[in-house]
């Protein structure tokens, strides 16, 4: 499906997710050792970071394979913070291969990635009936993407409200990320909002794989929900769908587990 990676600590550049690490972002692009759907993720990547001098973080996306692009190297050395996400995407049969598609999904100071796949319908129940979405996404857009679920409580009949909670995109993780945007908009504590839309998306859709990263500036939420997910804790935190270097230390997640890191530590919750 995807490959994904965050950090929270002191302030280190991007490339440290992607390049740097002898086993990061960039290699598993196309040579993932731990995943167990799909062999290569070429179908886009993505990368946010918090900067001082603005209230939403910073989003850097593009639909080509991350070694395509010569000008990452260079963006991802300079692009600091305390905390960072970059994802690359393999994409589910059926979604759009489009930059509203992939991951990092945002909303205010949040970022969210997702590592798996869900049928929309199984996240429908979980979004507000009174959200308009736009007609291009209504409308999907090339041969072979997977239409709309007929039962989408929207009209499309005009674009959202900036801050509405309307999905980006046909794609289930962009969805997903509407739901929890949403209850995250509402005042729901972060840990909470994504234990409960993992949860009871996995109720209606049993084989969903509902693994997450989702960053505010000063936390981290993931799960470990249908794939593999590790922590490595060292003057900071390190979550990644799989180890990005050889060093000791680095754990694996136990599946349909909670991850919370903050500047307080790190806990680890079955959910």
């Amino acid at each position: 499906m995807c490959r994904h990676a965050a950090w929270l600590g002191p302030p280190r550049p991007l490339s440290s997710l992607i390049g740097e690490a002898e086993h990061g972002l960039l290699h598993q692009a196309y040579a993932p050792r731990l995943q167990r759907y799909g062999t290569v993720n070429a179908d886009g990547f993505g990368m946010g970071w918090y900067d001082d001098g603005r209230t939403e973080p910073v989003r850097y996306r593009r639909s080509i394979p991350i070694w395509a692009d010569a000008n990452l190297p260079g963006l991802a050395a300079v692009a600091r913070s305390g905390c960072l996400l970059a994802a690359v995407r393999s994409a589910t049969i059926g979604m759009p291969i489009e930059e509203s598609a992939t991951a990092p999904f945002s909303d205010g100071r949040w970022l969210l990635s997702h590592n798996g796949r869900v049928e929309r319908d199984a996240l429908l129940p979980l979004l507000s009936a009174d959200v308009t979405v736009p007609e291009h996404v209504l409308a999907g857009g090339a041969d072979g993407e997977a239409p709309v679920p007929a039962s989408a409580p929207w009209n499309g009949a005009a674009a959202p409200a900036a801050g509405g909670a309307a999905p980006e995109s046909l794609c289930d993780s962009a969805w997903l990320a509407a739901a929890v945007f949403a209850r995250l908009r509402a005042g729901m504590p972060a840990a909470e909002a994504v234990a409960r839309i993992v949860t009871e998306a996995a109720r209606t859709d049993p084989a969903a794989r509902l693994n997450l990263l989702v960053c505010g500036g000063s936390e981290i939420v993931a799960t470990a929900w249908g794939d593999t997910l590790f922590t490595h804790v060292h003057e900071g935190v390190l979550l990644a769908s799989e180890p990005l270097d050889g060093r000791p230390g680095w754990r694996a997640v136990d599946d349909r587990t909670l991850v919370v890191a903050s500047p307080d530590g790190v806990s680890v919750t079955r959910i």
